[in-house]
C-alpha cells in the first residue's frame, strides 16, 4: 500500500461483495484458531466455514498468514493521517490518525484486532512473516513523512525516521501482547509522544 493508491473511492457492488467475503473469511479463521489452534486449522476448513471453494480462497487470500497480518484499516489510517493539518509533525499527525480511526471502530473490530495481534506474537510462523513485511512498511512510513515534509523518500534521515516510528510500533505491539490489560490506543501516544521528545532514558529501578 502506498500513498497514492488510498484515495477514497466508492465501492460497487463488487467490490463490496467482495469486501464481504474478506471479512467473512477473516471471521471464520478466526473463529477456528480459537476452536482448533491456528497450526491444525486448514485452508479447507476456512473456506468450507466461509461457504467457498479452496480455490476461491486464493482470490481473497495469498497464504493463511494473510488472514492475519492483513487487513483493510491500512488504506483508511493512511486517508487519516494524509487529512491532518499541514502544520502538525509526522509523527503528530500520526498519533491524530491512530485516535480519530480507533475512535470510530467498535468494539467488535477493536476485538478482532487485539485477537490476530496475539496471534501474531504467539505463534512463530506468523511472527516470523511479519517480520519479512517490515521492509515494505518501513517504505510506506517513510513515503508518507516524505510527502508531508516535501522530502524525498530516499533521504537518509526520513528513512531513519521511519525505522525509529517502525520500531516504536512495535514495541507497542509487544507490550499490548505482554500487558493485554493496557489501553492500545493510550500506548502508542505514549511511545509517539516519546519518540518525538527525542526518545531520553533516565536511569531506574528494574521492575
Amino acid at each position: 500500500m502506498t500513498p497514492e493508491h488510498s484515495e477514497p473511492a466508492k465501492l460497487g457492488l463488487r467490490e463490496r461483495k467482495k469486501q464481504k467475503t474478506r471479512q467473512t473469511l477473516q471471521q471464520q479463521a478466526l473463529r477456528l484458531f480459537r476452536e482448533q489452534g491456528y497450526n491444525a486449522t486448514t485452508i479447507e476448513q476456512i473456506a468450507e466455514a466461509s461457504e467457498i471453494s479452496p480455490s476461491t480462497f486464493f482470490r481473497y487470500f495469498a497464504t493463511k498468514e494473510a488472514l492475519v497480518l492483513e487487513d483493510e484499516y491500512d488504506p483508511i489510517l493512511i486517508r487519516a493521517y494524509q487529512a491532518q493539518p499541514p502544520g502538525m509533525s509526522p509523527i503528530q499527525a500520526l498519533g491524530a490518525a491512530v485516535r480519530e480511526k480507533f475512535a470510530e471502530m467498535t468494539q467488535a473490530e477493536k476485538d478482532g484486532l487485539r485477537e490476530r495481534r496475539n496471534l501474531m506474537f504467539g505463534v512463530p510462523e506468523l511472527r516470523a512473516a511479519s517480520l519479512i513485511q517490515m521492509n515494505e512498511t518501513l517504505l510506506l512510513i517513510a513515503e508518507l513523512a516524505a510527502e508531508r515534509l516535501d522530502r524525498s523518500r530516499e533521504d537518509i534521515e526520513v528513512l531513519t525516521f521511519a525505522g525509529a516510528v517502525l520500531g516504536a510500533m512495535m514495541a507497542v505491539q509487544l507490550h499490548c501482547f505482554n500487558h493485554p490489560e493496557d489501553d492500545f490506543v493510550r500506548v502508542i501516544d505514549e511511545a509517539l509522544s516519546h519518540l518525538e521528545a527525542g526518545l531520553p532514558l533516565a536511569r531506574g529501578e528494574r521492575e
